[in-house]
């Protein structure tokens, strides 16, 4: 009897063993700090998302990197209606164009032909937008693709029902929440967005000081822009994550092949990880590039520096910062 008892007690000691040294996959795991280097490869089924506080090193947790765009477990269909269109999402519409144009799922008519304007700088009138009277032109098409991100992100003309004008992810260091419905925010009116980043075709990137990259080309014409001086060439080897450093970040407007379109800073499909040269990179918000306020190091101030090359480190002769 004492035999077996040994036996069953020795039984128990191993199974807790075992299991303390079992992490389930729904429990986060703490990683070293981004300033040992960005595009950690998470563990199977994880990925990097900063949970932590300020100046702390992000958790892995698992989830999908579609994040808000999930749609509380909508998926893909919170913007895209597989059969039917925006019909075909319950969402009625006399849209003779429903879901024509990547098979999307809200209803378009209330934007056809509407003017906006973007701002930054207090004018009514400095980034004007007329939205297309149909997708017709395509989803690679910059001002379709406003059109679509604003049939969600309006909330003025149209509001979507799944909407609660809510940042899933809270604000880094200050705490809260941002608004996701921009017609709705305090400071806009109506279709004058005061208090958004400019986009269309006169939100273009030059070359150039005080303000731009030592890069040819860009401006309001046909010729892309080339980063190929001294310090945007650093800029690149610094900013890994950099949206140079993939296919070309700018959109083509007519004649304007350098303009700023919703997906030139954001990628919709994937709100935790942005992956450019092979590499996976701790992002929020959607954001295109290695983004990470918690970590208390200068990867959101490098993400913006992407076209506000003359604020940046090698603009200013420090050529060996990294992003961290």
């Amino acid at each position: 009897m004492k035999k077996l008892s040994l036996l069953i007690l020795v039984a128990l000691i191993a199974a807790s063993v075992a299991m303390a040294q079992t992490i389930p996959s729904t429990t986060p795991s703490t990683t070293p700090s981004p300033a040992a280097g960005p595009g950690v490869t998470p563990g199977v089924g994880e990925v990097p998302y900063p949970t932590t506080g300020y100046n702390s090193p992000p958790v892995y947790y698992s989830g999908d990197v579609l994040g808000a765009h999930n749609g509380y477990g909508r998926g893909c269909v919170m913007c895209h209606a597989a059969h039917g269109g925006a019909l075909g999402n319950g969402v009625s519409t006399s849209d003779s164009w429903n879901g024509n144009v990547a098979l999307w799922g809200q209803n378009l008519t209330p934007y056809y032909s509407q003017s906006f304007s973007f701002a930054g700088d207090g004018s009514s009138s400095k980034y004007p937008v007329t939205l297309p009277g149909t997708p017709s032109a395509g989803i690679r098409d910059p001002t379709v693709i406003i059109l679509l991100c604003l049939s969600c992100h309006d909330g003025n003309l149209a509001r979507v029902s799944m909407m609660k004008n809510s940042t899933v992810e809270a604000l880094p260091v200050v705490g809260g929440n941002a608004p996701t419905l921009f017609g709705l925010t305090a400071g806009n009116s109506g279709n004058f967005y005061a208090n958004e980043h400019p986009v269309g075709p006169l939100a273009y990137v030059s070359c150039g000081p005080p303000y731009n990259w030592d890069c040819t080309g860009g401006g309001n014409t046909t010729t892309k822009i080339s980063m190929t001086g001294t310090a945007s060439a650093q800029f690149l080897t610094n900013y890994a994550a950099s949206f140079w450093n993939g296919s070309y970040p700018l959109a083509n407007y007519g004649t304007t092949v350098n303009g700023v379109t919703c997906t030139t800073c954001h990628n919709q499909h994937s709100m935790t990880v942005w992956s450019v040269g092979g590499n996976n990179y701790t992002t929020m918000f959607f954001i295109r590039g290695y983004y990470n306020p918690y970590s208390g190091g200068n990867s959101v101030a490098q993400f913006c520096r992407n076209c506000h090359g003359g604020a940046s480190n090698e603009s200013s002769g420090l050529m060996n910062i990294p992003t961290t």
